[in-house]
C-alpha cells in the first residue's frame, strides 16, 4: 500500500518525482541514488511511510525483512553481490537522516572503508 506522505520518496513513490527505477513491487522500491557515493549506490525504500527505524513497530517486521532481500537481489541484479557491499540504514539527525522516510542505502563496486564517519 502506497504512502500518503509527502516525503520525497512517497512523492517518487507516486511518480510525482522522476527516479531511476531498478526495482518494484507492492511494498517496496529499489531506485538509483541521485548523488552515489560509491560505484553502485542504490536505495531500497518501503511504500510504507515510517519517518525513522526508532518509529518501527513490531508490525513493520516482515516488511523490513523484504527489504533485505530485495536489497540482495538488486544487488546480485547490479552485479555487487560476489564481492560485497555496505547495506546502510540512517537513522536521526546524528546518524545523517536527510529524509524522514526510512530507506537502506546499498553502496558497492569498489572496496569500502569501515567504520564510516
Amino acid at each position: 500500500m502506497a504512502s500518503k506522505g509527502n516525503s520525497v520518496f512517497s512523492r517518487i513513490i507516486r511518480r510525482e518525482l522522476p527516479a531511476t527505477f531498478l526495482h518494484e513491487d507492492d511494498q517496496c522500491i529499489a531506485i538509483e541514488d541521485i548523488n552515489p557515493q560509491a560505484p553502485v549506490h542504490f536505495l531500497v525504500i518501503p511504500k510504507k511511510e515510517i519517518r525513522k527505524i526508532t518509529d518501527t513497530s513490531d508490525e513493520d517486521e516482515q516488511l523490513l525483512g523484504h527489504c533485505m532481500i530485495v536489497a540482495k537481489k538488486v544487488a546480485a541484479q547490479k552485479g555487487i553481490d560476489q564481492e560485497g557491499y555496505h547495506v546502510v540504514i540512517n537513522n536521526g539527525q546524528h546518524g545523517c537522516q536527510s529524509v524522514y522516510h526510512i530507506h537502506l542505502h546499498v553502496l558497492g563496486g569498489r572496496k569500502l572503508k569501515f567504520p564510516p564517519g
